[in-house]
C-alpha cells in the first residue's frame, strides 16, 4: 500500500518512514503543503498522513484543496495540536481520523489499514481470494490453510492484486506498490515477482491481460 507522508520535521519524518516501511507500507515523504498537493494529484495513494504545521500550504488548507478536487483518498491528521476545536476543524474539514503526537507506530499502522479497508468497502481485516488468505497486518499468507513463505515484495504485489481483485492492475501500478520515489525499477521486476507468486499459488491464480496488466479474478459468492 502506497502512502503519502506530509511532515516537515526531518527526525520524525525519517522515523515514520522507516517504521511504516518496516510494517509493510510503501511511503513517499514530502515536507511542505505545495509538494504534497502536487503528489496527491499526480499519484494514486491508498492514504495520506498529514501534519497540520507544514510550510507553504498549511495542513487544513491542503486538506480543503484535496477534498475540493473531489478526491476521496483517506486522510489521517497527525499533529501536536490537541485542542477540541482543532480536532473538530480537522474532522469537519474532511479528515477521516485525527491522531495527536506522539503516536505509537503500530497504532498508526492499524488506523491506516482500517481506513484503507473502509475506503475499499471492506470490513474484514483479512483478504481472501478463493483458497488464498492474506493478513496485511501480520504480513502472512496461507493457501488451503497452510502458511506460504513470501518475500516483502511478493507480499506487496500480492496485497495490491488481492485488494483489487476483479480489476486489472497495470505494471506501473504494481511497481508503485514496491518502489518509492527515487528508486529505480528494473524493467522486468513485476514479471519476476508475478512468476514467483504463480509458482507458490498456482499458474492460474494471477491472470495476465497482455499489454494491459495483471489481475486476480474476484471469487463469486
Amino acid at each position: 500500500m502506497r502512502i503519502l507522508l506530509v511532515e516537515d520535521d526531518a527526525l520524525l519524518g525519517d522515523g515514520l518512514k522507516a517504521g511504516l516501511t518496516h510494517l509493510g507500507f510503501q511511503l513517499d515523504w514530502v515536507r511542505d503543503g505545495v509538494e504534497a498537493l502536487n503528489a496527491v494529484f499526480s499519484h494514486d495513494y491508498a492514504a495520506v498522513v498529514l501534519d497540520l504545521c507544514v510550510p507553504r500550504l498549511d495542513g487544513l488548507a491542503l486538506l480543503r484543496r484535496i477534498r475540493g478536487s473531489g478526491s476521496q483518498v483517506p486522510v489521517i491528521i497527525l499533529t501536536a495540536r490537541d485542542s477540541k476545536l482543532e480536532k473538530l476543524a480537522g474532522l469537519d474539514g474532511g479528515a477521516d481520523d485525527y491522531v495527536v503526537k506522539p503516536v505509537d507506530l503500530d497504532e498508526l499502522a492499524a488506523r491506516l489499514r482500517a481506513l484503507i479497508r473502509r475506503a475499499g468497502g471492506r470490513a474484514a481485516p483479512l483478504l481472501v481470494c478463493g483458497c488464498v488468505t492474506l493478513d496485511p497486518a501480520a504480513r502472512r499468507a496461507w493457501q488451503h490453510g497452510e502458511p506460504v513463505e513470501l518475500s516483502a515484495r511478493e507480499l506487496a504485489i500480492l496485497e495490491a492484486l488481492m485488494e483489487n481483485a476483479g480489476r486489472v492492475m497495470s505494471r506501473a501500478q504494481l511497481e508503485a506498490s514496491i518502489y518509492g520515489w527515487g528508486e529505480g525499477a528494473e524493467s522486468n521486476t513485476v514479471e519476476v515477482y508475478v512468476h514467483y507468486l504463480r509458482k507458490k499459488f498456482g499458474a492460474d491464480f494471477i491472470r495476465t491481460l497482455r499489454g494491459v496488466g495483471y489481475m486476480i479474478v474476484k471469487p463469486e459468492r
